[in-house]
């Protein structure tokens, strides 16, 4: 009885990983990690300082309408807030980058 209980638990106990598995897994995670992911400061970056500008006005803009929106309590999507205060300040950082590139 007693060996059938320890085979029993032997089978269930699972198993470990080598150390060659591992060492694949965290290359695997190390290329992907080092990977150039497209975001959004790369695609403001492509744009010239005339996009950037008009981009930069209609996000204001929203802003304007969003903080309207939120103070009337309309306003459903909370976080849009946020996401198009962010932008502003990527597509600001951005243009002064461009300035200093150039003067």
């Amino acid at each position: 009885m007693a060996e059938k209980k320890t085979k029993a638990k032997i089978a269930a106990k699972p198993r470990t990983k080598t150390k060659a598995a591992t060492k694949a897994k965290s290359k695997a995670q190390e290329a992907a990690a080092t990977a150039k992911v497209s975001s959004k400061a790369d695609e403001f970056r492509t744009k010239t300082a005339d996009e950037l500008a008009d981009q930069l006005s209609k996000l204001k803009k929203e802003q304007f309408n969003l903080r309207f929106q939120r103070a009337n309590g309309q306003l459903e999507k909370t976080n849009r807030i946020r996401v198009v205060r962010k932008d502003i300040a990527r597509i600001q950082t951005i243009l002064t980058e461009q300035r200093r590139k150039a003067g």
